[in-house]
């Protein structure tokens, strides 16, 4: 009968479908190029820190650059995607990233370097509010989950992609450094950090190129009052009746927002006040700081320096954070499977309590060890020149004397590689030197001097210490502190620690890795959703930074073990959210979740 009709109704699908896909995956290449963000860092730091001269307190702000760009961004990423709109906004993200890169690989200081991680984190910030935004305005109910695991997924990957590029060139630096010529080693070292940020520049290529091409948000376009553009991207990806069906859903919230705006005196208002607003805004602040205070970024992006301390080589720590990215990558697909199963309040339960296990396990492999450490600063401060600076060469002749002059000494650390952090300071001014093995022939002295622990400005010496003069600390001498001498574990106790973290690695895939953007989208009321989304990311970012800006200090003055410990305490947090206050949103559509709020205390 209407044979042709038949046989063509299928045709203006498939478009739809292949458009579909196309969207998650530009949407992915976003996780793609939020995961290289992180993860490049923690290939090329080991050879940045061999070859820059930089000390650990600026290797931590580079480090933590990446995540004040993103504080900084995430600030107002909200009303950027308001006033640009969804797609803009995602190319520039992928613009300010493309730019970092030769920022970064042809960087001859500390300030092109803060410089470049500083617009790699304002892309990140802007990345991660822009994308799950994008994509909880054009993806269905029935794809939400779909979407965001999209996002994770390849955010995911981009940490494996970075790990793989800084595992080949460990293999090449190790070919080098058998040679033994220190000259050859230093040199090939600063050209594989620098190669390892200009491998990443190919994702951030095909970002800008496929945010160009896919369509505007409808839900934007709509309430901007272009009625016509929003109709038209819906049937980019959906049939024409779902799309007059949704614009229809969109003109009938629209004009609930309008009369609740009447009644209520005022939107702002409304939406600070109200229940329904509130509650969520809050929950989805608490379980993004949660997330950060887990030590996920850290553990991430200092993985091989942790691991390499641990008691692996090299090439050990480096196939360790190989392995480490490959569970995040394929335990990732795990929770993508789950969480339309499972549902998000499940998974971030069993998440966040494997969490704490693999933490505090963690931390007692590293307490066995640190809880031997012993401090020498006696002897160091004996070896202070009279221009009150010192240079000095650990080796293991040097670690014995040192270890000789401690009192009560166990005799655990005679004889046997160890590792030396000395944190000094300068009138009220204090830093920790990157950390030293006694086993390591080729590693560069130890320099204490004021370059590398007095701020350059009185600006940055403000934030440094609000309460130290900057002036006197240019005279003042120079005070030994510490001298923090640990013994370096053994390989087996290095790869148990690999373990743990690798299961902190799993738990944290299945369970927050994937939930953490749902609940953030998901939570976030519409009315709010693009500044709200803004505000609970900045505070993620503000805790992220904070923890890598102090990472290495802290580890310099008490140990690793501390670090982890801490970690799990707020995990512990972060368990009882998401356990006993967190509803369950699997299979609900956002208006459900709203009233599930609107009603919460009639049930207290």
């Amino acid at each position: 009968m209407d044979n042709p009709t038949a046989k063509d109704a299928p045709k203006p699908e498939a478009p739809k479908n292949a458009y579909n896909r196309f969207l998650l995956l530009v949407a992915g290449l976003g996780g793609l190029l939020y995961g290289v963000d992180v993860g490049i860092i923690a290939g090329a730091l080991p050879y940045l820190e061999a070859t820059s001269g930089l000390n650990a307190g600026q290797l931590s702000f580079i480090v933590a650059a990446v995540l004040l760009g993103s504080v900084i961004s995430t600030l107002f990423a909200g009303l950027l995607a308001d006033w640009l709109g969804r797609k803009p906004l995602m190319v520039l993200s992928g613009i300010f990233f493309v730019a970092s890169i030769p920022i970064i690989a042809l960087a001859h200081g500390y300030g092109p370097l803060v410089l470049g991680r500083l617009l790699q984190g304002i892309s990140a910030g802007l990345i991660g509010v822009v994308v799950p935004l994008y994509l909880a305005e054009c993806l269905g109910a029935a794809n939400r989950g779909k979407g965001t695991g999209m996002f994770q997924w390849l955010l995911t990957l981009g940490i494996v992609a970075a790990a793989l590029i800084g595992m080949v060139f460990s293999i090449r630096v190790r070919a080098v450094m058998k040679l033994g010529d220190a000259a050859q080693l230093l040199a090939f070292q600063d050209a594989a950090w620098r190669s390892i940020f200009w491998a990443s520049l190919p994702p951030g290529l095909l970002f800008v190129l496929g945010s160009l091409m896919v369509a505007e948000s409808p839900r934007w376009l709509f309430r901007r009052g272009r009625k016509e553009a929003a109709h038209a991207a819906l049937l980019r990806s959906r049939t024409a009746a779902q799309a007059d069906v949704e614009l229809q859903e969109m003109e009938v919230t629209m004009a609930a927002e309008k009369a609740g705006t009447a009644a209520g005196g005022g939107k702002i208002r409304e939406s600070l006040l109200r229940r329904k607003y509130v509650i969520p805004f809050v929950l989805a602040c608490v379980i993004l700081a949660c997330n950060q205070a887990t030590g996920v970024n850290s553990i991430i992006g200092y993985n091989t320096t942790i691991l390499l301390q641990s008691g692996l080589s090299d090439v050990q720590a480096h196939w360790g954070y190989v392995i480490l990215t490959l569970v995040n990558f394929l335990l990732t697909i795990g929770g993508v499977l789950l969480v339309d199963r499972k549902g998000r309040k499940f998974l971030l339960s069993l998440g966040s309590a494997g969490i704490i296990v693999s933490l505090v396990v963690a931390g007692m492999l590293f307490r066995q060890t640190e809880r031997l450490r012993v401090d020498a600063h006696a002897a160091l401060q004996a070896m202070v020149l009279p221009e009150q600076k010192l240079t000095l060469a650990f080796d293991q002749t040097t670690a014995d004397h040192f270890v000789a002059t401690v009192r009560d000494l166990d005799p655990a650390l005679v004889g046997r590689p160890v590792t030396l952090t000395v944190i000094y300071s300068y009138g009220g001014f204090r830093v920790a030197t990157n950390v030293a093995r006694s086993d390591d022939p080729l590693a560069a002295p130890i320099e204490l001097s004021r370059k590398n622990c007095l701020p350059s400005t009185k600006v940055a010496a403000f934030f440094s210490n609000p309460l130290a003069d900057l002036d006197q600390a240019r005279a003042a001498p120079l005070t030994i502190e510490n001298a923090l001498i640990t013994p370096v574990p053994g390989t087996r106790q290095g790869w148990l620690t690999a373990i743990s973290i690798f299961c902190f690695m799993a738990f944290f895939a299945v369970g927050p890795g994937v939930c953490v953007w749902l609940a953030l989208s998901e939570l976030m009321p519409t009315r709010i959703r693009s500044n709200g989304m803004s505000i609970a990311l900045l505070v993620n970012q503000a805790v992220s930074t904070t923890i890598a800006a102090t990472f290495l200090p802290t580890v310099g003055r008490y140990g690793y073990s501390t670090m982890f410990f801490a970690f799990a305490g707020f995990t512990v947090i972060y368990f009882i959210t998401a356990a006993f206050f967190l509803p369950e949103t699997m299979g609900k559509t956002l208006e459900e979740i709203e009233e599930h709020f609107e009603k919460i205390p009639s049930k207290a």
